[in-house]
């Protein structure tokens, strides 16, 4: 395993003990990661900090949760913050349903060249791994994660079966790590 894993490893160890220190070091070192993936998906920066401080809180009380077989330590913390920004994706459409209002606001349009850079140089990272997938796996993994559809709308946009959009998902999911952390 590479030695950013080892690092988040430890730190993740630490702050499951309680160590408020190595918790700090840990979202001081993965933040803007995971904010970066909260507001690709959510298109709003009040929503992606309000998702990204949520799953902080939630890393905080299930550190000790974290098992190491099923994935690296920021692929778990991905994978808390992309829930939850999934979540809120799902209370805004069933609110704007509810009150008859399909508009949904777009971002506001602050952001700063920093984020602006991490993001583009993430992004070509993540498009050489995406560009290695096979078709449909692609195009779940895309539609699931990048623009946050359930794996049920995946069924219905690509016209296939629940069983074969998780397997291309979980297929996909496990070249792409691969592919990251090579």
């Amino acid at each position: 395993m590479d030695d950013s894993h080892q690092h988040y490893l430890r730190l993740l160890s630490a702050t499951a003990q309680g160590d408020r220190t190595a918790f700090s070091e840990l979202y001081h070192d993965t933040a803007g990661k995971l904010y970066a993936i909260s507001l690709q998906m959510l298109h709003r920066r009040d929503w992606a900090e309000d998702a990204v401080q949520e799953a902080y809180v939630r890393i905080w009380h299930n550190a000790g949760e974290y098992q190491q077989e099923k994935g690296t330590v920021l692929t778990w913390m991905i994978s808390i913050v992309r829930y939850r920004a999934l979540d809120m994706l799902r209370a805004s459409k069933s609110r704007r349903e509810n009150s008859g209002d399909e508009h949904l606001n777009e971002a506001e349009d602050d952001r700063s060249p920093e984020l602006d850079l991490y993001e583009k140089r993430e992004r070509v990272r993540i498009d050489k791994c995406m560009d290695h997938l096979e078709g449909p796996q692609r195009q779940a993994i895309h539609l699931a994660y990048f623009k946050g559809l359930t794996h049920i709308e995946v069924c219905d946009h690509l016209e296939s079966p629940l069983g074969s959009v998780k397997s291309w998902i979980r297929r996909g999911l496990e070249r792409l790590k691969r592919c990251l952390e090579s």
